[in-house]
Protein backbone atom coordinates (compact mmCIF):
# COMPACT_ATOMS: atom_id res chain seq x y z
CA UNK A 1 0.00 0.00 0.00
CA UNK A 2 1.61 3.24 -1.10
CA UNK A 3 1.75 6.42 0.87
CA UNK A 4 -0.78 7.96 -1.58
CA UNK A 5 -3.32 5.47 -0.28
CA UNK A 6 -2.89 6.28 3.40
CA UNK A 7 -5.83 6.10 5.83
CA UNK A 8 -5.91 9.86 6.09
CA UNK A 9 -8.42 11.35 3.62
CA UNK A 10 -7.50 14.45 1.78
CA UNK A 11 -9.78 17.41 2.30
CA UNK A 12 -11.82 18.60 -0.67
CA UNK A 13 -11.02 21.91 -2.31
CA UNK A 14 -13.48 24.31 -3.94
CA UNK A 15 -11.84 25.96 -6.92
CA UNK A 16 -13.09 28.29 -9.61
CA UNK A 17 -13.52 25.27 -11.87
CA UNK A 18 -15.72 23.41 -9.43
CA UNK A 19 -15.49 20.87 -6.61
CA UNK A 20 -12.51 18.53 -6.46
CA UNK A 21 -13.34 15.51 -4.28
CA UNK A 22 -10.32 13.89 -2.63
CA UNK A 23 -11.75 11.13 -0.44
CA UNK A 24 -9.63 8.15 -1.39
CA UNK A 25 -10.12 5.04 0.73
CA UNK A 26 -9.40 2.92 -2.31
CA UNK A 27 -8.64 3.13 -6.03
CA UNK A 28 -12.24 2.31 -7.04
CA UNK A 29 -13.74 4.99 -4.83
CA UNK A 30 -11.15 7.47 -5.93
CA UNK A 31 -12.04 6.76 -9.54
CA UNK A 32 -15.75 7.21 -8.85
CA UNK A 33 -15.25 10.53 -7.08
CA UNK A 34 -12.91 11.74 -9.75
CA UNK A 35 -15.43 10.84 -12.41
CA UNK A 36 -18.19 12.65 -10.50
CA UNK A 37 -15.98 15.71 -10.09
CA UNK A 38 -15.10 15.73 -13.75
CA UNK A 39 -18.77 15.26 -14.70
CA UNK A 40 -19.86 18.23 -12.58
CA UNK A 41 -17.08 20.39 -13.98
CA UNK A 42 -17.99 19.59 -17.56
CA UNK A 43 -21.69 20.51 -17.18
CA UNK A 44 -22.57 23.58 -19.22
CA UNK A 45 -25.25 26.20 -18.45
CA UNK A 46 -27.35 24.75 -21.28
CA UNK A 47 -27.65 21.53 -19.31
CA UNK A 48 -29.04 23.38 -16.28
CA UNK A 49 -31.46 25.31 -18.52
CA UNK A 50 -32.68 22.06 -20.09
CA UNK A 51 -32.95 20.37 -16.68
CA UNK A 52 -34.96 23.12 -15.00
CA UNK A 53 -37.07 23.73 -18.12
CA UNK A 54 -38.00 20.04 -18.38
CA UNK A 55 -38.84 19.93 -14.66
CA UNK A 56 -41.04 23.00 -15.04
CA UNK A 57 -42.83 21.49 -18.06
CA UNK A 58 -43.53 18.17 -16.32
CA UNK A 59 -44.77 19.82 -13.12
CA UNK A 60 -46.92 22.18 -15.22
CA UNK A 61 -48.56 19.26 -17.01
CA UNK A 62 -49.22 17.57 -13.67
CA UNK A 63 -50.72 20.81 -12.36
CA UNK A 64 -53.04 21.15 -15.36
CA UNK A 65 -54.22 17.54 -15.02
CA UNK A 66 -54.72 17.86 -11.26
CA UNK A 67 -56.72 21.07 -11.71
CA UNK A 68 -58.92 19.51 -14.42
CA UNK A 69 -59.54 16.41 -12.31
CA UNK A 70 -60.41 18.53 -9.26
CA UNK A 71 -62.84 20.69 -11.24
CA UNK A 72 -64.55 17.63 -12.70
CA UNK A 73 -64.62 15.22 -9.75
CA UNK A 74 -64.02 17.48 -6.74
CA UNK A 75 -60.93 15.65 -5.47
CA UNK A 76 -57.20 15.34 -6.14
CA UNK A 77 -56.15 12.49 -8.45
CA UNK A 78 -52.84 11.93 -6.64
CA UNK A 79 -54.57 12.00 -3.26
CA UNK A 80 -57.25 9.60 -4.45
CA UNK A 81 -54.70 7.15 -5.86
CA UNK A 82 -52.56 7.33 -2.73
CA UNK A 83 -55.54 6.74 -0.44
CA UNK A 84 -57.16 4.02 -2.54
CA UNK A 85 -54.12 2.04 -3.70
CA UNK A 86 -50.93 3.03 -1.88
CA UNK A 87 -52.18 3.17 1.71
CA UNK A 88 -53.35 -0.49 1.72
CA UNK A 89 -49.97 -1.55 0.33
CA UNK A 90 -48.18 0.40 3.04
CA UNK A 91 -50.22 -1.23 5.78
CA UNK A 92 -53.03 1.33 6.10
CA UNK A 93 -56.19 0.27 7.87
CA UNK A 94 -59.13 -0.52 5.64
CA UNK A 95 -62.16 1.50 6.54
CA UNK A 96 -64.35 -1.55 6.04
CA UNK A 97 -62.42 -3.69 8.53
CA UNK A 98 -64.27 -5.00 11.57
CA UNK A 99 -62.14 -2.94 13.91
CA UNK A 100 -63.59 0.25 12.48
CA UNK A 101 -67.13 -1.01 12.06
CA UNK A 102 -68.16 -0.43 15.66
CA UNK A 103 -69.50 3.10 15.49
CA UNK A 104 -71.64 4.84 18.02
CA UNK A 105 -75.40 5.10 17.73
CA UNK A 106 -75.12 8.82 17.08
CA UNK A 107 -72.76 8.28 14.17
CA UNK A 108 -75.05 5.63 12.73
CA UNK A 109 -78.02 7.95 12.95
CA UNK A 110 -76.02 10.70 11.29
CA UNK A 111 -74.99 8.35 8.48
CA UNK A 112 -78.57 7.23 7.94
CA UNK A 113 -79.68 10.84 7.80
CA UNK A 114 -76.95 11.63 5.28
CA UNK A 115 -78.10 8.76 3.05
CA UNK A 116 -81.72 9.90 3.21
CA UNK A 117 -80.72 13.50 2.48
CA UNK A 118 -78.84 12.36 -0.63
CA UNK A 119 -81.80 10.44 -2.04
CA UNK A 120 -82.60 11.43 -5.61
CA UNK A 121 -86.23 12.51 -6.15
CA UNK A 122 -88.30 12.88 -9.28
CA UNK A 123 -88.67 16.53 -10.26
CA UNK A 124 -92.36 17.45 -9.74
CA UNK A 125 -92.12 20.11 -12.47
CA UNK A 126 -90.10 18.10 -14.99
CA UNK A 127 -90.47 19.18 -18.60
CA UNK A 128 -91.68 17.15 -21.59
CA UNK A 129 -88.95 15.36 -23.51
CA UNK A 130 -90.38 15.77 -26.97
CA UNK A 131 -91.95 19.21 -26.66
CA UNK A 132 -89.26 20.89 -24.54
CA UNK A 133 -86.02 18.95 -23.96
CA UNK A 134 -85.73 17.78 -27.58
CA UNK A 135 -86.50 21.24 -28.91
CA UNK A 136 -83.64 22.60 -26.83
CA UNK A 137 -81.36 19.98 -28.37
CA UNK A 138 -82.50 20.87 -31.91
CA UNK A 139 -81.78 24.56 -31.34
CA UNK A 140 -78.52 24.42 -29.37
CA UNK A 141 -77.07 21.03 -30.25
CA UNK A 142 -76.62 20.29 -26.53
CA UNK A 143 -78.09 17.43 -24.57
CA UNK A 144 -79.90 18.83 -21.50
CA UNK A 145 -80.34 15.41 -19.88
CA UNK A 146 -77.59 13.08 -18.70
CA UNK A 147 -77.59 9.34 -19.19
CA UNK A 148 -77.86 8.84 -15.43
CA UNK A 149 -80.95 11.06 -15.27
CA UNK A 150 -82.68 9.29 -18.16
CA UNK A 151 -81.80 5.89 -16.68
CA UNK A 152 -83.51 6.91 -13.43
CA UNK A 153 -86.57 7.95 -15.43
CA UNK A 154 -86.64 4.56 -17.15
CA UNK A 155 -86.61 2.87 -13.76
CA UNK A 156 -89.43 5.14 -12.57
CA UNK A 157 -91.53 4.31 -15.62
CA UNK A 158 -91.10 0.59 -15.04
CA UNK A 159 -92.14 1.07 -11.42
CA UNK A 160 -95.15 3.26 -12.18
CA UNK A 161 -96.50 1.67 -15.37
CA UNK A 162 -95.78 -2.07 -15.16
CA UNK A 163 -96.83 -4.97 -12.95
CA UNK A 164 -96.46 -8.75 -12.85
CA UNK A 165 -99.70 -9.39 -14.72
CA UNK A 166 -98.73 -7.43 -17.85
CA UNK A 167 -98.13 -10.63 -19.78
CA UNK A 168 -101.89 -11.32 -19.66
CA UNK A 169 -102.60 -8.35 -21.95
CA UNK A 170 -100.61 -8.20 -25.23
CA UNK A 171 -100.43 -4.38 -25.36
CA UNK A 172 -99.13 -4.16 -21.78
CA UNK A 173 -96.56 -6.85 -22.54
CA UNK A 174 -95.26 -4.79 -25.45
CA UNK A 175 -95.11 -1.66 -23.29
CA UNK A 176 -93.28 -3.54 -20.57
CA UNK A 177 -90.48 -4.13 -23.06
CA UNK A 178 -90.77 -0.59 -24.45
CA UNK A 179 -90.03 1.05 -21.09
CA UNK A 180 -86.77 -0.92 -20.94
CA UNK A 181 -85.59 0.19 -24.37
CA UNK A 182 -82.72 2.67 -24.47
CA UNK A 183 -83.33 3.81 -28.04
CA UNK A 184 -86.08 6.49 -28.15
CA UNK A 185 -87.18 5.47 -31.64
CA UNK A 186 -87.55 1.85 -30.53
CA UNK A 187 -89.74 2.96 -27.62
CA UNK A 188 -91.95 5.07 -29.90
CA UNK A 189 -92.28 2.23 -32.42
CA UNK A 190 -93.28 -0.17 -29.64
CA UNK A 191 -95.93 2.29 -28.42
CA UNK A 192 -97.47 2.48 -31.91
CA UNK A 193 -97.41 -1.31 -32.10
CA UNK A 194 -99.26 -1.54 -28.78
CA UNK A 195 -101.91 0.94 -29.96
CA UNK A 196 -102.59 -1.22 -33.01
CA UNK A 197 -103.74 -3.96 -30.64
CA UNK A 198 -105.91 -1.86 -28.28
CA UNK A 199 -106.23 1.54 -26.61
CA UNK A 200 -103.28 1.38 -24.19
CA UNK A 201 -102.96 4.24 -21.71
CA UNK A 202 -99.22 3.76 -21.15
CA UNK A 203 -98.61 3.80 -24.92
CA UNK A 204 -100.33 7.17 -25.18
CA UNK A 205 -98.22 8.39 -22.24
CA UNK A 206 -94.98 7.44 -23.98
CA UNK A 207 -96.01 9.15 -27.21
CA UNK A 208 -97.12 12.28 -25.36
CA UNK A 209 -93.84 12.46 -23.47
CA UNK A 210 -91.38 11.67 -26.25
CA UNK A 211 -92.96 11.97 -29.70
CA UNK A 212 -95.18 15.06 -29.33
CA UNK A 213 -93.29 18.18 -30.40
CA UNK A 214 -95.72 20.72 -28.91
CA UNK A 215 -97.60 21.00 -25.63
CA UNK A 216 -100.94 21.02 -27.46
CA UNK A 217 -100.11 17.74 -29.17
CA UNK A 218 -98.98 16.25 -25.86
CA UNK A 219 -102.26 17.36 -24.23
CA UNK A 220 -104.28 15.67 -26.99
CA UNK A 221 -102.44 12.40 -26.46
CA UNK A 222 -102.82 12.63 -22.67
CA UNK A 223 -106.59 13.09 -23.07
CA UNK A 224 -106.70 9.87 -25.08
CA UNK A 225 -104.59 8.22 -22.38
CA UNK A 226 -107.02 9.48 -19.73
CA UNK A 227 -109.97 7.90 -21.51
CA UNK A 228 -108.19 4.55 -21.75
CA UNK A 229 -106.76 4.80 -18.24
CA UNK A 230 -110.11 5.49 -16.57
CA UNK A 231 -111.60 2.36 -18.18
CA UNK A 232 -108.73 0.21 -16.90
CA UNK A 233 -108.98 1.79 -13.46
CA UNK A 234 -112.72 1.07 -13.13
CA UNK A 235 -112.26 -2.56 -14.16
CA UNK A 236 -109.32 -3.18 -11.81
CA UNK A 237 -111.10 -1.40 -8.95
CA UNK A 238 -113.87 -3.98 -9.04
CA UNK A 239 -111.41 -6.88 -8.98
CA UNK A 240 -108.76 -5.55 -6.59
CA UNK A 241 -109.91 -7.73 -3.65
CA UNK A 242 -109.86 -10.98 -5.62
CA UNK A 243 -106.18 -11.61 -5.08
CA UNK A 244 -102.70 -10.13 -4.91
CA UNK A 245 -102.40 -10.15 -8.70
CA UNK A 246 -105.50 -7.99 -9.14
CA UNK A 247 -104.41 -5.73 -6.30
CA UNK A 248 -101.05 -5.10 -8.00
CA UNK A 249 -102.86 -4.40 -11.26
CA UNK A 250 -105.15 -1.89 -9.53
CA UNK A 251 -102.16 -0.18 -7.93
CA UNK A 252 -100.53 0.13 -11.35
CA UNK A 253 -103.72 1.53 -12.90
CA UNK A 254 -103.97 4.05 -10.06
CA UNK A 255 -100.41 5.25 -10.70
CA UNK A 256 -101.16 5.57 -14.42
CA UNK A 257 -104.34 7.58 -13.79
CA UNK A 258 -102.67 9.97 -11.33
CA UNK A 259 -99.71 10.48 -13.67
CA UNK A 260 -102.00 11.30 -16.62
CA UNK A 261 -104.10 13.79 -14.65
CA UNK A 262 -100.99 15.47 -13.26
CA UNK A 263 -99.47 15.89 -16.72
CA UNK A 264 -102.76 17.19 -18.09
CA UNK A 265 -102.80 19.77 -15.31
CA UNK A 266 -99.24 20.76 -16.24
CA UNK A 267 -100.28 21.09 -19.89
CA UNK A 268 -103.10 23.42 -18.85
CA UNK A 269 -100.63 25.47 -16.78
CA UNK A 270 -98.20 25.77 -19.70
CA UNK A 271 -100.99 26.73 -22.10
CA UNK A 272 -102.16 29.57 -19.83
CA UNK A 273 -105.27 27.88 -18.36
CA UNK A 274 -103.96 28.26 -14.83
CA UNK A 275 -107.30 28.16 -12.98
CA UNK A 276 -108.19 24.92 -14.70
CA UNK A 277 -104.78 23.54 -13.73
CA UNK A 278 -105.30 24.56 -10.09
CA UNK A 279 -108.66 22.76 -9.96
CA UNK A 280 -107.15 19.57 -11.38
CA UNK A 281 -104.22 19.72 -8.95
CA UNK A 282 -106.54 20.24 -5.96
CA UNK A 283 -108.50 17.16 -6.97
CA UNK A 284 -105.27 15.20 -7.29
CA UNK A 285 -104.13 16.28 -3.83
CA UNK A 286 -107.41 15.07 -2.35
CA UNK A 287 -107.13 11.80 -4.30
CA UNK A 288 -103.55 11.37 -3.10
CA UNK A 289 -104.60 11.82 0.53
CA UNK A 290 -107.46 9.32 0.15
CA UNK A 291 -105.27 6.59 -1.36
CA UNK A 292 -102.63 4.88 0.75
CA UNK A 293 -100.29 3.91 -2.06
CA UNK A 294 -96.74 5.06 -1.17
CA UNK A 295 -95.80 5.75 -4.80
CA UNK A 296 -98.35 8.56 -5.04
CA UNK A 297 -96.35 10.66 -2.57
CA UNK A 298 -93.39 10.62 -4.98
CA UNK A 299 -95.28 12.88 -7.40
CA UNK A 300 -95.31 15.80 -4.87
CA UNK A 301 -98.36 17.32 -6.55
CA UNK A 302 -98.58 20.03 -3.89
CA UNK A 303 -95.46 21.64 -5.37
CA UNK A 304 -97.20 21.93 -8.74
CA UNK A 305 -100.18 23.45 -6.92
CA UNK A 306 -98.00 26.00 -5.11
CA UNK A 307 -96.43 27.19 -8.36
CA UNK A 308 -99.82 27.58 -10.07
CA UNK A 309 -101.30 29.47 -7.11
CA UNK A 310 -98.32 31.83 -7.13
CA UNK A 311 -98.96 32.47 -10.81
CA UNK A 312 -102.52 33.49 -9.90
CA UNK A 313 -101.09 35.61 -7.03
CA UNK A 314 -103.50 33.79 -4.72
CA UNK A 315 -101.25 34.16 -1.69
CA UNK A 316 -103.92 33.21 0.87
CA UNK A 317 -104.34 29.77 -0.72
CA UNK A 318 -100.56 29.44 -0.98
CA UNK A 319 -100.34 30.00 2.76
CA UNK A 320 -103.04 27.38 3.34
CA UNK A 321 -101.15 24.80 1.28
CA UNK A 322 -97.93 25.60 3.13
CA UNK A 323 -99.66 25.17 6.48
CA UNK A 324 -100.68 21.67 5.40
CA UNK A 325 -97.38 20.50 3.92
CA UNK A 326 -94.71 22.47 5.81
CA UNK A 327 -94.77 19.92 8.59
CA UNK A 328 -91.84 18.63 10.59
CA UNK A 329 -92.73 15.01 9.78
CA UNK A 330 -92.65 15.59 6.02
CA UNK A 331 -89.46 15.94 3.94
CA UNK A 332 -88.70 19.57 3.22
CA UNK A 333 -88.00 20.98 -0.21
CA UNK A 334 -86.69 24.22 -1.67
CA UNK A 335 -90.20 24.98 -2.96
CA UNK A 336 -91.69 24.86 0.53
CA UNK A 337 -88.89 26.75 2.29
CA UNK A 338 -88.44 29.50 -0.29
CA UNK A 339 -92.18 29.96 -0.87
CA UNK A 340 -92.63 30.48 2.88
CA UNK A 341 -89.79 33.02 2.77
CA UNK A 342 -91.39 34.78 -0.21
CA UNK A 343 -94.71 35.17 1.59
CA UNK A 344 -93.06 36.70 4.65
CA UNK A 345 -90.82 38.91 2.52
CA UNK A 346 -93.88 40.12 0.59
CA UNK A 347 -95.25 41.76 3.77
CA UNK A 348 -92.21 44.05 4.23
CA UNK A 349 -90.13 44.01 1.02
CA UNK A 350 -91.83 46.97 -0.72
CA UNK A 351 -90.75 49.36 2.06
CA UNK A 352 -87.52 47.68 3.12
CA UNK A 353 -84.35 49.76 3.04
CA UNK A 354 -81.02 48.46 4.36
CA UNK A 355 -79.92 51.97 5.36
CA UNK A 356 -83.10 52.61 7.34
CA UNK A 357 -82.96 49.16 8.91
CA UNK A 358 -79.37 49.74 10.06
CA UNK A 359 -80.39 53.00 11.75
CA UNK A 360 -83.59 51.95 13.49
CA UNK A 361 -83.15 48.18 13.60
CA UNK A 362 -85.44 45.51 12.19
CA UNK A 363 -89.12 45.44 12.99
CA UNK A 364 -90.87 42.23 14.04
CA UNK A 365 -92.21 41.57 10.55
CA UNK A 366 -88.81 42.26 8.99
CA UNK A 367 -87.13 39.97 11.49
CA UNK A 368 -89.59 37.19 10.62
CA UNK A 369 -88.89 37.68 6.93
CA UNK A 370 -85.11 37.60 7.47
CA UNK A 371 -85.37 34.47 9.61
CA UNK A 372 -87.48 32.79 6.92
CA UNK A 373 -84.84 33.65 4.32
CA UNK A 374 -82.09 32.30 6.56
CA UNK A 375 -84.09 29.09 7.04
CA UNK A 376 -84.51 28.68 3.28
CA UNK A 377 -80.85 29.43 2.53
CA UNK A 378 -79.69 26.94 5.15
CA UNK A 379 -81.86 24.25 3.55
CA UNK A 380 -80.54 24.95 0.04
CA UNK A 381 -77.71 27.52 -0.21
CA UNK A 382 -77.52 27.26 -4.03
CA UNK A 383 -80.87 28.93 -4.78
CA UNK A 384 -80.06 32.64 -4.11
CA UNK A 385 -77.41 32.83 -6.85
CA UNK A 386 -79.98 31.74 -9.43
CA UNK A 387 -82.73 33.99 -8.09
CA UNK A 388 -80.35 36.96 -8.03
CA UNK A 389 -79.14 35.96 -11.52
CA UNK A 390 -75.55 35.61 -10.36
CA UNK A 391 -75.46 32.25 -12.18
CA UNK A 392 -77.08 31.35 -15.48
CA UNK A 393 -80.00 28.94 -15.49
CA UNK A 394 -80.28 25.78 -17.56
CA UNK A 395 -83.20 23.44 -18.19
CA UNK A 396 -83.98 21.54 -14.98
CA UNK A 397 -83.27 17.79 -14.95
CA UNK A 398 -85.92 15.10 -14.61
CA UNK A 399 -84.58 14.21 -11.16
CA UNK A 400 -83.31 16.43 -8.39
CA UNK A 401 -81.28 16.07 -5.24
CA UNK A 402 -82.84 17.86 -2.32
CA UNK A 403 -80.55 20.58 -0.94
CA UNK A 404 -78.41 20.23 -4.08
CA UNK A 405 -77.68 22.36 -7.12
CA UNK A 406 -80.16 20.36 -9.22
CA UNK A 407 -83.02 21.26 -6.89
CA UNK A 408 -81.93 24.92 -6.92
CA UNK A 409 -82.05 24.98 -10.72
CA UNK A 410 -85.48 23.33 -10.79
CA UNK A 411 -86.88 25.78 -8.24
CA UNK A 412 -85.42 28.95 -9.76
CA UNK A 413 -86.41 27.93 -13.30
CA UNK A 414 -90.11 28.09 -12.41
CA UNK A 415 -90.20 30.48 -9.42
CA UNK A 416 -87.87 33.31 -10.46
CA UNK A 417 -90.80 35.10 -12.09
CA UNK A 418 -92.78 34.94 -8.83
CA UNK A 419 -89.95 36.56 -6.87
CA UNK A 420 -89.65 39.29 -9.49
CA UNK A 421 -93.37 39.94 -9.28
CA UNK A 422 -93.17 40.79 -5.56
CA UNK A 423 -91.70 44.28 -5.31
CA UNK A 424 -88.49 44.42 -3.28
CA UNK A 425 -88.37 40.68 -2.55
CA UNK A 426 -85.13 40.11 -4.47
CA UNK A 427 -83.62 43.20 -2.87
CA UNK A 428 -84.39 41.83 0.59
CA UNK A 429 -82.94 38.45 -0.41
CA UNK A 430 -79.81 40.16 -1.76
CA UNK A 431 -79.24 42.07 1.48
CA UNK A 432 -79.79 39.17 3.89
CA UNK A 433 -79.04 35.76 2.37
CA UNK A 434 -75.28 35.75 3.04
CA UNK A 435 -75.89 36.33 6.75
CA UNK A 436 -77.07 32.73 6.96
CA UNK A 437 -73.55 31.37 6.78
CA UNK A 438 -72.51 33.26 9.91
CA UNK A 439 -75.13 31.29 11.85
CA UNK A 440 -74.11 27.83 10.64
CA UNK A 441 -71.25 26.13 12.53
CA UNK A 442 -68.05 25.49 10.60
CA UNK A 443 -67.02 22.87 9.89
CA UNK A 444 -70.59 21.73 9.42
CA UNK A 445 -70.72 19.15 12.22
CA UNK A 446 -74.27 20.18 13.02
CA UNK A 447 -76.86 22.32 11.35
CA UNK A 448 -78.65 25.30 12.80
CA UNK A 449 -82.27 24.62 11.80
CA UNK A 450 -81.83 21.45 9.74
CA UNK A 451 -79.59 18.42 9.73
CA UNK A 452 -75.96 19.02 8.71
CA UNK A 453 -75.53 19.74 5.03
CA UNK A 454 -74.80 16.39 3.32
CA UNK A 455 -71.38 15.89 1.76
CA UNK A 456 -72.66 13.75 -1.12
CA UNK A 457 -74.55 16.46 -3.03
CA UNK A 458 -71.71 17.44 -5.36
CA UNK A 459 -71.16 13.91 -6.67
CA UNK A 460 -74.88 13.31 -7.29
CA UNK A 461 -75.38 16.72 -8.91
CA UNK A 462 -72.51 16.09 -11.31
CA UNK A 463 -74.32 12.92 -12.43
CA UNK A 464 -77.69 14.67 -12.80
CA UNK A 465 -76.58 17.90 -14.50
CA UNK A 466 -75.05 18.20 -18.00
CA UNK A 467 -71.33 18.67 -18.51
CA UNK A 468 -71.62 22.22 -19.84
CA UNK A 469 -73.08 23.42 -16.52
CA UNK A 470 -70.71 24.47 -13.73
CA UNK A 471 -72.03 22.70 -10.64
CA UNK A 472 -72.48 24.91 -7.59
CA UNK A 473 -70.60 23.48 -4.60
CA UNK A 474 -71.28 24.15 -0.93
CA UNK A 475 -69.30 24.47 1.23
CA UNK A 476 -66.48 25.62 -1.00
CA UNK A 477 -63.68 23.08 -1.02
CA UNK A 478 -60.14 24.17 -0.33
CA UNK A 479 -57.60 23.34 -3.01
CA UNK A 480 -55.91 19.98 -2.36
CA UNK A 481 -52.30 19.98 -1.15
CA UNK A 482 -50.98 18.38 -4.33
CA UNK A 483 -52.37 21.14 -6.53
CA UNK A 484 -50.66 23.77 -4.38
CA UNK A 485 -47.46 21.69 -4.30
CA UNK A 486 -47.31 21.20 -8.08
CA UNK A 487 -48.11 24.88 -8.62
CA UNK A 488 -45.22 25.88 -6.36
CA UNK A 489 -42.89 23.35 -7.97
CA UNK A 490 -43.80 24.51 -11.46
CA UNK A 491 -43.25 28.18 -10.55
CA UNK A 492 -39.94 27.46 -8.79
CA UNK A 493 -38.46 25.38 -11.62
CA UNK A 494 -39.64 27.90 -14.22
CA UNK A 495 -37.92 30.68 -12.29
CA UNK A 496 -34.72 28.61 -12.09
CA UNK A 497 -34.84 27.97 -15.84
CA UNK A 498 -35.24 31.69 -16.54
CA UNK A 499 -32.43 32.71 -14.19
CA UNK A 500 -30.12 30.02 -15.58
CA UNK A 501 -30.77 31.23 -19.10
CA UNK A 502 -30.14 34.88 -18.20
CA UNK A 503 -27.19 34.40 -15.77
CA UNK A 504 -25.50 31.11 -16.71
CA UNK A 505 -22.15 31.68 -14.93
CA UNK A 506 -23.65 32.86 -11.66
CA UNK A 507 -26.24 30.07 -11.61
CA UNK A 508 -23.47 27.56 -12.37
CA UNK A 509 -21.60 28.71 -9.27
CA UNK A 510 -24.78 28.45 -7.21
CA UNK A 511 -25.50 24.96 -8.57
CA UNK A 512 -22.00 23.71 -7.76
CA UNK A 513 -22.13 25.28 -4.31
CA UNK A 514 -25.49 23.58 -3.72
CA UNK A 515 -24.13 20.21 -4.82
CA UNK A 516 -21.05 20.62 -2.63
CA UNK A 517 -23.28 21.38 0.34
CA UNK A 518 -25.42 18.37 -0.53
CA UNK A 519 -22.43 16.03 -0.65
CA UNK A 520 -20.70 17.51 2.42
CA UNK A 521 -22.40 15.17 4.95
CA UNK A 522 -21.47 12.16 2.79
CA UNK A 523 -17.85 13.27 2.66
CA UNK A 524 -17.79 13.76 6.42
CA UNK A 525 -19.19 10.29 7.06
CA UNK A 526 -16.76 8.66 4.67
CA UNK A 527 -13.84 10.40 6.36
CA UNK A 528 -14.92 9.13 9.77
CA UNK A 529 -15.46 5.61 8.47
CA UNK A 530 -12.04 5.58 6.79
CA UNK A 531 -10.32 6.77 9.95
CA UNK A 532 -11.86 3.93 11.97
CA UNK A 533 -11.66 0.99 9.61
CA UNK A 534 -8.26 -0.46 8.56
CA UNK A 535 -7.06 0.27 5.07
CA UNK A 536 -6.79 -3.42 4.23
CA UNK A 537 -10.54 -3.82 4.83
CA UNK A 538 -11.28 -0.85 2.58
CA UNK A 539 -9.05 -2.40 -0.05
CA UNK A 540 -10.94 -5.71 0.09
CA UNK A 541 -14.34 -3.92 -0.01
CA UNK A 542 -13.35 -1.86 -3.03
CA UNK A 543 -12.16 -5.00 -4.80
CA UNK A 544 -15.54 -6.63 -4.13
Amino acid sequence: MTAGWSRRARKHKLTSRGIEFSLSPGPAMFGTESSLSMFLNTLTPKFYVALTGTSSLISGLILIFEWWYFRKYGTSFIEQVSVSHLRPLLGGVDSSSPSNSNTSNGDADSNRQSVSECKVWRNPLNLFRGAEYNRYTWVTGREPLTYYDMNLSAQDHQTFFTCDSDHLRPADAIMQKAWRERNPQARISAAHEALELEDCATAYILLAEEEATTIMEAERLFKQALKAGEGCYRRSQQLQHHGTQYEAQHRRDTNVLVYIKRRLAMCSRKLGRTREAVKMMRDLCVFQLMKEFPLLSMFNIHENLLESLLELQNYADVQAVLAKYDDISLPKSATICYTAALLKARAVSDKFSPEAASRRGLSTAEMNAVEAIHRAVEFNPHVPKYLLEMKSLILPPEHILKRGDSEAIAYAFFHLQHWKRVEGALNLLHCTWEGTFRMIPYPLEKGHLFYPYPICTETADRELLPMFHEVSVYPKKELPFFILFTAGLCSFTAMLALLTHQFPELMGVFAKAFLSTLFAPLNFIMEKVESILPSSLWHQLTRI
